[in-house]
């Protein structure tokens, strides 16, 4: 096993994604860092995650999202590297043992944005292609007799798969980061289309106990954001699901200082959605607004 410890103080090893997006999510952190600490150095360590590999299947069949995730984590696990910066939709709801999210900075778009036809030329008939069943079951409540098909890969390949369809849905923020905000036909409202749990958000993973680490990540850890992010994740904590679950949830901060959170949950990919909107503040306003959907779902 690679010594976990890094031979030169003034490095640290980033493990991520190979993907597009997230090689500008990690080089984003790396520039945060060399801001943050004069001198530092910094270096990417790439990899290929199972996710990324088998893009012929539902992420439900695979295990769900934490195939994104594993491979990256193991990579800090085992001293491969420092830290890991994930989008932090794709975390599963809890965080492995040895492992910290010592970071989370400010927030991006957390909209779903649609690419083709907007949502008000959307019609009976028409199909619509993502992968994730909380869009399908909020697109159907909103525009009835929709199809939907699979849509898998990465950025480049899902645009390109999108003149065989009416519309596809992405996160809005995906778009913005590679420089293709010009592809976005219209962003989704998330008081009426509620986004993934922590969508927009990044997170920055480092050994448990790690201080070299941790006190580099410190100062690019947002208050505001993590507050909203830790609210969010803990309603899918609470529910034990990831994103196979037809489930989302978004937080703001108001005036007042408290949270506004807002959650939808459907039983299946087939069944209507039910919403909630709570006021409070913490962890527990997303443990409380998963147990109030379960009930009206039925859930146990």
């Amino acid at each position: 096993m690679t010594d976990p410890v890094a031979t030169d103080p003034r490095l640290l090893r980033i493990a991520t994604r190979s993907s597009a997006l997230a090689m500008w999510q990690a080089e984003h952190v790396a520039g945060l860092l060399r801001a943050a600490h004069e001198g530092i150095e910094v270096e990417l360590v790439a990899l290929s995650t199972e996710g990324d590999r088998r893009t012929d299947v539902p992420l439900s069949e695979i295990g769900g999202k934490g195939v994104f995730a594993k491979e990256v984590q193991a990579a800090v696990l085992d001293g491969r590297a420092d830290l890991a910066v994930h989008s932090a939709k794709d975390l599963p709801a809890t965080t492995p043992p040895g492992l910290v999210i010592a970071a989370i900075p400010e927030r991006g778009d957390a909209r779903d944005a649609l690419v083709g036809r907007r949502l008000d030329e959307l019609h009976p008939g028409d199909t619509v292609a993502t992968g994730s069943a909380r869009r399908r079951v909020q697109l159907a409540e909103l525009r009835p007799g929709l199809g939907f098909a699979e849509l898998r890969g990465n950025m480049a390949t899902r645009l390109e798969k999108a003149e065989g369809f009416s519309a596809i849905v992405v996160a809005a923020a995906a778009l913005q980061r590679l420089g293709l905000s010009g592809r976005i036909t219209e962003v989704l409202d998330p008081e009426v289309f509620v986004p993934q749990v922590a969508q927009g958000a990044l997170a920055i993973e480092c050994r448990t106990g790690d201080e070299r680490a941790m006190g580099r990540l410190s100062v690019l850890d947002h208050a505001p954001t993590r507050r909203v992010v830790e609210c969010e994740r803990a309603f899918l904590v609470e529910l034990g699901g990831d994103c196979s679950l037809p489930a989302g949830a978004h937080a703001v901060l108001l005036d007042d200082g408290g949270l506004r959170l807002r959650a939808v949950l459907s039983r299946d990919a087939g069944s209507p959605p039910e919403r909630v909107e709570l006021d409070g503040d913490g962890p527990d306003l997303g443990t409380r607004a998963a147990r109030e959907l379960r009930a009206r779902v039925g859930g146990p």
